[in-house]
């Protein structure tokens, strides 16, 4: 995933996966969501969906075949995805490769964690965090080598885009820890209780418990 095309057609897989939609819902939905694509203009979105169908990895459908919910007053084409457009969907983020932790790429990744196991996702959000140090002491050291140079006003820009890279390191920072704690929908668990000491008010496993009444023990 190394083009804009491809992160765009993974938003559309993505979106697609929890329910099919008219190309104008999807429209919707990915530019009130994603960031990169706040200006996603129906002149890149539909020559994704068709390279998307030619793939194989959704198909299209009219309105009118499915249920009214979906059905509008004029015939619509809504677009669901395929058995195999779930499988590459479910291919996709289970990776975490250094392309999903890029500008454009991990914004659509980070919308997708919620169906996204915990591994995968710490893997991308600690890729994230080093990329954002890397780009951080390029910027301190290119601002210390040029500040001489600069004027006022340059600084300033230079310095609210140092302030911009230190906030986003820091909510990685607190993500990563979020996520080192919590087990996500998707983690398996191991069947059974969890293992650990005996409740106060419970007795210990493969104890026989007292059939001790109130009253003997008085």
């Amino acid at each position: 995933m190394s083009t804009r095309a491809d992160v765009l057609e993974l938003a559309i897989l993505g979106q697609l996966g929890s329910v099919p939609m008219h190309g104008y819902e999807l429209r919707r939905r990915l530019s009130a969501q994603l960031g990169a694509f706040r200006t996603l203009s129906y002149g890149s979105l539909y020559p994704a969906l068709r390279r998307l169908t030619e793939a194989g990895l959704i198909t299209q459908a009219n309105g009118d075949t499915l249920p009214h919910a979906l059905a509008g007053r004029r015939a619509r084409i809504v677009y669901r995805l395929t058995d195999a457009g779930r499988e590459r969907l479910a291919r996709t983020l289970a990776t975490a490769e250094p392309a999903a932790w890029d500008d454009e790429a991990f914004d659509v990744r980070f919308t997708l964690f919620g169906v996204t196991d915990a591994r995968t996702r710490l893997r991308i959000l600690e890729g994230r965090r080093a990329r954002m140090l890397e780009r951080l002491a390029m910027l301190r050291e290119s601002t210390q080598r040029a500040r001489e140079r600069m004027d006022s006003y340059t600084a300033e820009l230079v310095r609210h885009g140092l302030e911009q890279v230190e906030r986003e390191v820091e909510w990685l920072e607190n993500l990563i820890d979020t996520e080192r704690g919590t087990p996500g929908a998707l983690d398996l668990r191991p069947p059974g209780p969890a293992a650990g000491p005996p409740s106060p008010d419970r007795p210990d496993e493969g104890a026989a418990p007292s059939t001790t009444s109130s009253k003997e023990q008085e």
